[in-house]
């Protein structure tokens, strides 16, 4: 199978030997043509998550060098600091997503049935990517130029996690771990997008994800109980609060991220705590019931506010 790890194009054999995407620099002499120093090179190359070697093979297009062309020349406007934590942004996150698909692709080509070689599935999964990729994208300058220039935005920040991982992961074989986790993922991701959300992360039994608007971000909440019920998930918890995040390299930080962890913490199974400013934003909307509860005393707040979120008792009000 061909090398395309290292590559930011991938090749056809339809493209002819003078396609832009035909291999022609190894990693030296891209380095060389580009004029970074063999420092900065280094770093960055590391950050992308690969072996600090040289190597004869060419692995770099003309559309490759174009690229990082553009990469290096933004030096002037990021620091170079700044460069090198996108670059081990980019690198792990398409590192694990290669070691999922290469595992997941070799199961294919392992069925006889299947027409496809390896190499043919590859690159059609490489062109969903872009694909996806592109959609993505567009849809991240929308919501960046919906903020505005500002650095900091208002979000609620919410996490759902599973009651009793821990305990739970050493009853059950690693396959039906693997299922649970699976079916809590995918699910969750489902009911944030519907709503409007965006999920930041997983982590393990965890899911991150923010809303600009607080009342989707509750009917969010209350819908992920919902997947104990259809999908035999163990109970769930979720914790929600907003305020102003700093959004950095697809992830937010701010005291709001540290709130809402504190609140999934403390939530008891199957509920929702919210913080005072969610509360406060969805208090008049008759889809919810806000259950008022004692302070809270959690790690770095003695005395940290918070309602229990439930379903309105007599459902929505009719107009």
């Amino acid at each position: 199978m061909r090398e395309v790890t290292e590559s930011s194009g991938t090749t056809d054999a339809s493209e002819g030997e003078d396609s832009p995407y035909t291999p022609r620099y190894t990693r030296d002499e891209l380095i060389e043509k580009l004029g970074v120093s063999a420092e900065f090179a280094e770093k960055a190359w590391n950050a992308f998550g690969f072996a600090r070697r040289s190597s004869e093979e060419k692995v770099f297009s003309d559309r490759d060098m174009e690229a990082l062309e553009m990469f290096n020349a933004s030096s002037g406007a990021m620091p170079e600091t700044t460069q090198i934590a996108m670059a081990r942004a980019i690198g792990q996150t398409i590192s694990r997503l290669a070691e999922w698909e290469a595992e997941q692709l070799r199961e294919i080509a392992d069925d006889p049935t299947i027409p496809w070689t390896l190499e043919q599935m590859s690159e059609a999964l490489g062109q969903i990517q872009h694909l996806i990729w592109r959609r993505h994208m567009a849809l991240a300058i929308e919501r960046h130029t919906d903020h505005s220039s500002e650095e900091k935005v208002d979000l609620v920040v919410g996490f759902a996690d599973i009651v009793g991982y821990t305990s739970l992961s050493r009853r059950i074989d690693l396959g039906d771990l693997e299922a649970l986790l699976g079916s809590f993922e995918d699910d969750t991701f489902d009911v944030v997008v519907d709503h409007g959300g965006r999920v930041v992360k997983t982590l393990g039994d965890a899911v991150m994800f923010t809303f600009d608007d607080s009342g989707a971000a509750a009917a969010a909440a209350l819908e992920i109980h919902r997947l104990s019920e259809s999908d035999h998930l163990p109970p769930l918890r979720v914790g929600l609060a907003r305020g102003a995040v700093l959004p950095r390299l697809g992830d937010v930080f701010g005291e709001p991220v540290n709130i809402a962890s504190r609140l999934t913490s403390s939530a008891r199974p199957g509920t929702t705590l919210v913080d005072d400013s969610v509360a406060t934003q969805i208090a008049d909307d008759d889809r919810f019931y806000l259950k008022s509860m004692p302070s809270l005393r959690v790690r770095g707040y003695k005395h940290l506010k918070a309602r229990v979120l439930e379903p309105h008792r007599d459902g929505p009000l009719s107009d």
